[in-house]
């Protein structure tokens, strides 16, 4: 019996259909919830639905009080990338904007409107772009491409929009598309759209606030709930309040660009005891002036202290390093998945290492597909990959009022009704000191 199978059946000992909440770490396929349709969203609860569809990265969240917000909604041709390539969920007859849109409608306590939008950093696997799309429009004098948000907006109403360098797209350097698949003129585009002809505001992510993501329904309703803006645009904030500019040296050189991932917004989100790792694919290698090298992702360590649940950085692709991982600490690692090179061993094995710090911890995957169990046949990490991703689906993060238990679940992608596959029940873990 592994690891796995111990912890499955100790934590299901004596109660086939129930799992205890005071168990710190229980997992299963036996959960009431199992074979339902996913029950929704009931007040007070914090959800966060990371939508699976094989071709990009979106989340939505459903905050205590019924504020929402999409994270990211991606669209970009990785079918193209052949033996690459992941299953598209629940198919390829619809591009991913649409496919996200109608997922939120069946979430959403709002119905199609949404509170909140928010672009992580300008690559068309989080936004969408002009080069592949479901087709163009031209409203008002303007036209654009239906890819990612704009597709999502033909049925969705955003309100409000963060971006990374609004308005004037000049932060840290001026913005330019600095290769054919990413997003930044399909991005401009529709925000001039948006702003002129539906009334959406946008407004730039300030690094070092707290709440402005904000609570717009009840927030004095939940006092224990905020979301601290921990990095853009190379910029981190320590807990002093100052901020850290990694690419000062590099800018004094006058770069025609940047990278990208380098200039993902980051949040550190908290509901009573529970806290949540979210940067987008915040990545980079940085050569400092005295030739040596430093991993933008290691000066995180120092400011988001640990969490219980922490979404992986740049899909799991050379990501995530054993100084970035000893900090988060987390019990739950979220991977959104659109390639077969993601979640690769180097990576894995350190989210897994008992030896970054103890304690029992998940991987939930978007899918872990049979290609990649297969090159990986043996590896001990995969004991801590959940079993439900392997044939890939929609993972949905519900934290309870207070934030001292949560739970994990795998919703099928391969359809649209909503079924619960497996759920997996937490204690939320007080791990290190720092918080």
């Amino acid at each position: 019996m592994n690891r796995r199978d111990f912890l499955r059946t100790s934590a299901l000992a004596g109660a086939a259909c129930m799992i205890d909440w005071q168990t710190a770490f229980a997992r299963g396929t036996k959960d009431k919830l199992v074979g339902r349709p996913w029950p929704g969203w009931k007040p007070g609860q914090l959800q966060v639905h990371f939508i699976y569809t094989g071709v990009a990265e979106s989340a939505f969240y459903i905050m205590p009080d019924g504020t929402t917000m999409l994270l990211d909604c991606g669209d970009h041709n990785a079918i193209g990338r052949g033996k690459l390539a992941v299953p598209v969920l629940p198919s390829a007859e619809r591009h991913a904007g649409e496919w996200i849109a109608r997922y939120v409608e069946r979430v959403n306590p709002n119905g199609t409107d949404v509170d909140y939008m928010m672009l992580s950093h300008y690559h068309s696997d989080h936004g969408g772009c002009e080069r592949f799309h479901a087709g163009t429009v031209e409203r008002d004098g303007q036209t654009y491409a239906l890819s990612g948000f704009s597709q999502a907006a033909e049925t969705l109403t955003f309100h409000k929009a963060f971006d990374r360098c609004w308005p004037d797209y000049d932060d840290p350097i001026p913005l330019i598309d600095r290769k054919s698949a990413d997003n930044v003129e399909h991005m401009k585009q529709f925000y001039r759209y948006m702003k002129e002809h539906r009334g959406m505001q946008i407004e730039k992510f300030r690094v070092g606030e707290t709440n402005q993501v904000a609570l717009l329904k009840k927030p004095d309703k939940y006092p224990d709930f905020s979301i601290r803006n921990i990095c853009a645009n190379g910029r981190i904030a320590a807990p002093d309040g100052s901020i850290i500019d990694l690419y000062e040296q590099r800018k004094k050189e006058n770069p025609a660009t940047l990278n990208e991932n380098g200039m993902s917004l980051g949040m550190i989100l908290t509901y009573g005891d529970f806290r949540l790792f979210t940067a987008g694919d915040f990545s980079d290698n940085i050569k400092l002036a005295d030739g040596t090298k430093t991993v933008i992702e290691e000066q995180l360590a120092d400011v988001c202290g640990t969490v219980n649940v922490a979404k992986v950085n740049h899909h799991g692709h050379y990501s995530m390093p054993a100084r970035l991982v000893g900090a988060l600490q987390a019990q739950v690692y979220v991977s959104c998945v659109w390639d077969q090179l993601h979640n690769v061993a180097p990576v894995m094995e350190r989210l897994s290492d008992r030896s970054i710090y103890p304690g029992e911890r998940i991987i939930c995957p978007g899918i872990m597909p049979a290609e990649r169990r297969a090159e990986d046949a043996g590896k001990p990490w995969l004991d801590d990959v959940e079993r439900a991703s392997y044939e890939g689906g929609h993972v949905v993060l519900c934290v309870e009022r207070g934030g001292s238990k949560f739970s994990v679940s795998y919703l099928t992608a391969a359809d649209e009704s909503m079924t619960v596959r497996s759920v997996m029940r937490f204690r939320t873990e007080r791990r290190g000191q720092k918080r």
